[in-house]
């Protein structure tokens, strides 16, 4: 039996009704319009989470999170390409040399990134503290942290916080731990996936956390993915790259990377089918299907969670020189802020695609390029089409989901893209932010 979707997220109903403040949002703040709910997530056997709260800020909600892996986990990352990554950052780019994890730590309310080596102290103590607890060597440990930049972790609350997750191991689900890693979402984001090797069926859950300073040049803010399956961790770090290059490299909210982004890939192997090392292992096809499908999942929800978001859009281009000129263009467009405004206020203005098409600096030919918005062809040849009618491109920006779809007609090359709207709103949350 192949990979099949299952019904998680993708196929779940819209809701919009206030998310409770587990985020430490402002008084009256709501769920993103396009908000998706939590879906069931079964138990990953080899996974036990524990929460807690360290009081990173002025809140009482659980801010720290300890995963209990079991012995011999196979691990993968994809870590930030920011040259002024966070100490956590670095911790996990050296230990995924070793390619096996016992356990992981998340702070949240505090980056802990631009913190000289008082920052690099704390994520030593506090992954040496969690080592001890769980009996492994601190190379086995991967952390996280996700908050305000510049702020060194508080090493009394670190490890007092760990120590406490520590104890609640067990008492936590994927949906306690999703909701202690965030910080300016609006909604608990998750997804889950399945795929059949051989006789066996296995499970892929993620869980991630990401709003703003969303356009990663790897992976995305926080995400964390959990699988019973039996795969080598050099397998796993391939199909996590090959499923990061197709997901969330391939979205944007606002055009910055941040310091921590940060993806990391758990298999427990408790699944016991045989090993998948390479293309040729039974499953292995189904398994990187499974894996593919979850992260795109997963990175569309960061999208709609975008601060400020009103309208998830995708921006499809084709015809470019090749697919690497197809995603310039493609993030060209939807790093706009004159075509993220312009879909925010329902406004066809199809010049300013034309303007992100010409400055992407990658080969076009303005008499070759054609536009649309949903299914209606606006300009094409160089000039608008003849006959345009803006009623039902007025009716497809009216929606919440947008397509916006550029063919260059000069070479094969195709990609898409997903980003969100501009709104007032993004700027009345990042303008008092560190309030």
């Amino acid at each position: 039996m192949p990979y099949t979707p299952l019904a998680g997220v993708a196929s779940l109903s819209r809701w919009a009704v206030a998310w409770p403040r587990f985020y430490g949002q402002k008084p009256g703040m709501t769920s993103s319009p396009l908000a998706r709910p939590f879906p069931a997530l079964a138990a990953i056997a080899g996974v036990r989470i524990g929460t807690a709260t360290a009081g990173y800020k002025r809140w009482t909600r659980a801010d720290v999170t300890v995963v209990e892996l079991a012995p011999g986990t196979a691990v993968a990352g994809i870590l930030t390409r920011s040259k002024c990554p966070s100490p956590e950052v670095e911790l996990c780019r050296a230990r995924l040399a070793g390619g096996r994890a016992r356990g992981l730590v998340v702070n949240a309310g505090n980056s802990n990134a631009f913190t000289g080596l008082t920052g690099r102290e704390a994520a030593l103590a506090q992954t040496a503290v969690a080592a001890a607890l769980l009996g492994c060597a601190p190379d086995a440990i991967f952390c996280a942290s996700t908050g305000v930049i510049g702020v060194p972790l508080p090493q009394d609350k670190a490890v007092a916080g760990v120590t406490a997750a520590h104890a609640a191991l067990g008492t936590a689900d994927f949906e306690a731990a999703t909701i202690a890693i965030g910080t300016t979402d609006t909604f608990a984001k998750a997804a889950t996936t399945a795929a059949m090797i051989g006789e066996t069926r296995v499970t892929l859950n993620g869980i991630i956390k990401g709003s703003g300073m969303i356009a990663p040049d790897m992976a995305t803010m926080l995400g964390f993915i959990f699988t019973d399956a039996v795969v080598t961790p050099a397998f796993l770090q391939e199909l996590l790259a090959r499923a990061s290059a197709g997901s969330f490299n391939c979205i944007t909210v606002d055009g910055d990377t941040s310091t921590s982004d940060t993806v990391l890939a758990f298999a427990t192997g408790a699944a016991g089918h045989s090993e998948i090392s390479g293309w040729a292992s039974p499953g292995a096809d189904a398994f990187a299907a499974a894996l593919d499908d979850l992260c795109r999942q997963l990175a569309q929800l960061v999208v709609r969670d975008g601060e400020g978001a009103t309208k998830f859009i995708t921006v499809t281009v084709a015809g470019a020189e090749d697919d690497r000129a197809a995603h310039v263009i493609a993030m060209s467009i939807a790093n706009s802020p004159l075509v993220k405004t312009a879909i925010a206020g329902g406004d066809a203005n199809w010049g300013r695609v034309v303007m992100a098409v010409g400055k992407a600096g990658e080969a076009a030919e303005r008499d070759r390029l054609s536009i649309r918005f949903g299914s209606t062809e606006v300009a094409a040849g160089g000039m608008v089409v003849p006959g345009y009618d803006e009623a039902p491109v007025a009716a497809h920006l009216a929606g919440q989901d947008v397509d916006i779809g550029v063919d260059l007609g000069i070479g094969p090359g195709r990609a898409r893209v997903w980003t969100c709207d501009l709104t007032h709103g993004y700027i009345s949350i990042n303008a008092d932010y560190r309030s």
